[in-house]
């Protein structure tokens, strides 16, 4: 079975203090983070033991995960296993990167987004340019605020061509045409972040090849859908998975509209669907803008299935 699925587990702290994030500066109690621990290594066990299964995995913590070792070894460990297609985390970039040379970059790859004011440019630039030098496959994104767009620009402008920069639309808010387009000019992809996406009813991924996973093993459709399809450990979800409908009426976080079989992004994706890389990016050569001629012609007009 080809399995991809979305971890998280009970760490909620982190080192930022983000103010759009909900998160930010969190502290976790010693026996929340004992917790922690125990459950992803409980999940990573679990993981390298179905052989039998062709597994992708995205770690998708509330709080920053590679600040904390059990992550670092466990995304190490995973990736050098046969059966593991991928093993991403989403990540700030502000742990060091020493791990990562017991990690395999052929099956490892990092998804970071850059906070303005919450570290400094010089210093996340470098942490990007060690990956490029580790030949880790990453993206690296921004939250399209106001205040991010000269961030960002001078981002785009520093990275080489073949990593990708995405923006997601900053949640609560409304964007102009004009403004949309200078995100645009930045992501091409941006348009998919911009507004919400209509689901009800249409058909997703979600439910039978890409669930989510929380610390008890509980098992959903994806972390947006509350209803769950059994257990991980016991093995009781294996019988839930089917073709299903969106229950939803939108969708408007990525790592839940880029499954739903009526938007071309698997195509667009192609590869790197966890660690948001598209098909024609992440290699030398690929052009400084992100995305080729080729693909942005692929991506072509979004479809009427968006919320505005």
């Amino acid at each position: 079975m080809d399995l991809t699925i979305l971890y998280r587990g009970p760490l909620a702290s982190c080192d930022y203090d983000c103010p759009y994030c909900p998160f930010a500066k969190r502290r976790d109690s010693r026996e929340q983070l004992r917790a922690d621990r125990a459950a992803l290594e409980r999940f990573a066990g679990w993981a390298a033991g179905r052989t039998e299964d062709r597994l992708s995995l995205l770690f998708t913590p509330w709080g920053e995960g590679l600040v904390r070792s059990w992550y670092r070894k466990s995304l190490a460990e995973l990736s050098r296993l046969p059966h593991i297609r991928r093993v991403a985390i989403q990540t700030n970039l502000s742990a060091r990167a020493d791990w990562l040379d017991d990690a395999d970059p052929e099956t490892l790859a990092l998804w970071c987004t850059y906070h303005p004011g919450q570290t400094p440019y010089d210093h996340f630039l470098a942490k990007c340019e060690e990956l490029t030098a580790r030949g880790v496959r990453f993206s690296v994104g921004v939250v399209g605020l106001p205040e991010h767009l000269e961030h960002a620009r001078r981002l785009r402008a520093a990275l080489p061509g073949q990593v990708y920069l995405w923006i997601n639309a900053a949640e609560g808010h409304t964007y102009t045409d004009e403004e949309a387009a200078r995100w645009t000019d930045l992501d091409p992809l941006f348009p998919y972040s911009r507004h919400p996406h209509r689901s009800a009813g249409l058909p997703c991924r979600t439910g039978e090849s890409v669930i989510s996973v929380d610390g008890a093993g509980t098992v959903r459709r994806c972390h947006f859908v509350p209803a769950e399809l059994g257990n991980l450990y016991d093995g009781s979800y294996r019988a839930a998975l089917r073709p299903r409908a969106c229950p939803l009426a939108v969708c408007d976080c990525h790592i839940g509209y880029v499954h739903l079989e009526t938007l071309p992004l698997y195509d667009v994706f192609a590869g790197g669907v966890l660690e948001r890389i598209p098909a024609a990016v992440g290699r030398p050569g690929s052009p400084p803008g992100g995305l080729s001629v080729v693909q942005r012609e692929q991506v072509g007009p979004l479809r009427g299935d968006m919320v505005t």
